[in-house]
Formats: structure tokens, C-alpha cells, sequence
């Protein structure tokens, strides 16, 4: 099959490119290449096949535009260029928008334009549904629990974006699921929560888990905003490969559905927690400071992935503790690729996933 994948050079983008090429796809990748991490990531992607590169911006009708012109034989559309970050977007909500929003609609009118059939795979985020506050909360020694220990957000669940990031990410997953509806185009969205794994490169603004494992491994400060009791559901990339190639050979079902993805209930973590299992890791404490919450932070998100096992038979396999190890031998054996990481909040124009 031929994929073409926006910000495929990023975390999540060279993941699936990997698998792919090892499967022997054609691979498209599209990205403006600002992200750190992006030309490492393409260089190492040449050990396993041969994927074609083109440079451009989302933002930019015309680079998509062309590029999927060249390329209107692509079998499957990977969307996954993005500015990932909450606090990026309350710095400069416009370009928050560009890129999430617009640059989202330019891609889904190139589609139609060009009169493409092929099955587009959106990742969204769990900030399309807001800072939960109507669910009751328990607080509890190093984390915080939904009252209702069973509970977990399904797709039923009414929007409610908070944060600029939250806002042009709710409006690139709304054209998505209406260009479905009313154009009949072949899109299936993932609203996905905390994703880690191999090539992310995580800085403080975005991809907590690795960018605590980098910074400890350069002996760096790391800052906890809110008390540290924060819990999200984690979910290990390549589980996430897996449900996005579910999805496209079995279409027939996925075609026009919404699915919240993540570890689920049984793959949560604190940042408490976490710290905890990292020190383990590094048989020493961590150097911390602590800070206010940041704007639009979920105390608590665990994603229901019942409609996802339904539909396409799909549940993580690779538990928490077994992620966080690979992660931290990833990180361990790649420190030369984070040497001037920045400790800072790290700012680019676009960021690929």
C-alpha cells in the first residue's frame, strides 16, 4: 500500500514509517522538517527502506496541494502534523490555529479538490473533551482517581474545548468527522491520550514521559506543574501503529467512527508514580521544582477503548511497566541525540508528531 503520512519525520510519524517500510509500503512523507529530532529521525528511517521526503508546510495550500497532486495514488492518508503543545498555544494561539486548524483544512480540500479515495487516519487529542470538571474526583496519596473507579471518557462524551490547543485541535477533529458526512470521504479520527515510545523527542512543553528520561539522563531539572497527582492513561506508540493499521484494513468498520485510544484503565500513571519507577530506574533521586498547573491541565483522563476493541479487535500489549523500560534503554542508549536539548520550554513553527 501507499501511505503518505504529514509530519511523518516526528515521533509518532517515523514509528509508523518504520513498520510500514518493514512491510514493504511506499512511504510519503510529508513535514517541514522544524521539529528537533526530524532529520535524525529520516536518517535512521534509511536503514529500513527507502522513503520519499517531501518538505512542506500544512499551513501552506499550495505545498499540500502539490504534493498530493504528485502523490493522488496514496492509498492511505496519515495526518499526524501538528503543534502538540497546551502552553505553545496559549503563548501564540494564532499559530496554534494555522496549523492545527487551517493546515487541517487544507489537507481535507486538497482531498476533495484532487478527488482522492483514500482512507484518512486523523490523530486528535483527548483536550477535545475539556478539563472534565463535571466528573467527581478522588484525591488521593499520589494520584487522583475518578470517584467511580471504573469510570473511563467514551466517544459519547459531549466536546468542550479549553486552551487554544484544545480549540484548534476540536476544530480540525469536527471538519474531520463533517467531510465524512457530508463529502462521504473515508475518515476514521483517533482522539488519542499521552503517547510514548522510541524517537520522541520530549521537551517540557510536550511528551512528559521522555522528556523526564532525557533530562534525567543529562542530569537536568524537571519541573512538576500542579501537585504531581495528575493520572493519564499511556499508551506505548507501537500499540498505536497497530490500531491505526487495524483501521485501515478493516475500513468497513472504521470508516466514519470516532475512537478514544490509550492505555485505558488498565495503563494509568501518575506523575507521582512515575518519578517514583524513574528514580528506580536511575538509583537516585531526581532534581525537581514545582510550579502552578498549567492552563487546561485534565486532573484525571482515562480513555475508555471499549468501542476500539469492539470494532477492531484492538487492545494494548505492551503494559506500563514493560514501556517505561524499553523507553528508558531507548533514552539510555541514545543520550548523543539529546546532548543540547534544550531544559527550557523548546518553540518551533510546526511541531510533527
Amino acid at each position: 500500500m501507499k501511505w503518505f503520512i504529514t509530519g511523518g519525520a516526528g515521533f509518532i510519524g517515523s514509528n509508523t514509517a518504520k513498520h510500514l517500510l518493514l512491510k514493504g509500503c511506499d512511504v510519503v512523507i510529508f513535514d517541514n522538517m522544524s521539529r528537533r529530532g526530524s532529520r535524525s529521525n529520516m536518517e535512521w528511517l534509511e536503514a529500513f527502506g527507502t522513503p520519499r521526503l517531501i518538505e512542506g508546510d500544512v499551513r501552506n495550500r499550495e505545498d499540500i496541494h502539490h504534493a498530493l497532486s504528485v502523490h493522488n495514488d496514496a492509498e492511505v492518508v496519515l495526518h499526524l502534523a501538528a503543534q502538540v503543545a497546551v502552553t505553545t498555544s496559549v503563548v501564540n494561539p494564532r499559530e496554534d490555529f494555522e496549523i492545527n486548524a487551517l493546515g487541517t483544512f487544507n489537507l481535507l480540500e486538497s482531498i476533495r479538490q484532487l478527488n482522492m479515495k483514500p482512507v484518512i487516519i486523523n490523530a486528535s487529542t483527548n483536550k477535545v473533551y475539556g478539563s472534565l470538571s463535571d466528573i467527581p474526583v478522588r484525591d488521593m496519596k499520589s494520584r487522583y482517581c475518578f470517584a467511580d473507579s471504573g469510570f473511563a471518557v467514551n466517544e459519547k462524551r459531549a466536546l468542550d474545548f479549553h486552551s487554544p490547543y484544545g480549540c484548534s485541535k476540536g476544530c480540525a477533529d469536527q471538519y474531520m468527522n463533517d467531510y465524512s458526512r457530508i463529502y462521504g470521504m473515508r475518515i476514521v479520527n483517533f482522539r488519542q491520550s499521552c503517547i510514548y515510545g522510541y524517537r520522541q523527542f520530549g521537551i517540557e512543553d510536550q511528551g512528559w514521559i521522555a522528556w523526564f528520561m532525557i533530562a534525567s539522563m543529562l542530569n537536568k531539572q524537571v519541573t512538576i506543574y500542579g501537585n504531581g497527582k495528575q493520572v493519564r492513561d499511556v499508551l506505548f506508540v507501537d500499540d498505536l501503529v497497530d490500531a491505526y493499521e487495524r483501521a485501515v484494513f478493516h475500513h468497513d468498520k472504521a470508516v466514519g467512527q470516532t475512537y478514544n485510544i490509550g492505555g485505558g484503565i488498565g495503563n494509568t500513571l501518575s506523575l507521582i508514580e512515575f518519578t517514583e519507577k524513574l528514580e528506580s530506574m536511575l538509583g537516585r533521586k531526581l532534581p525537581m521544582l514545582k510550579s502552578k498547573t498549567r492552563p487546561g491541565d485534565q486532573p484525571i483522563y482515562i480513555s475508555d477503548i471499549t468501542k476500539l476493541h469492539d470494532d477492531l479487535n484492538w487492545k494494548p500489549k505492551v503494559s506500563v511497566d514493560e514501556g517505561l523500560l524499553l523507553m528508558y534503554e531507548w533514552v539510555k542508549s541514545n543520550v548523543h541525540l539529546f546532548k543540547d536539548q534544550p531544559s527550557e520550554h523548546h518553540r518551533t513553527s510546526v511541531i510533527s508528531r
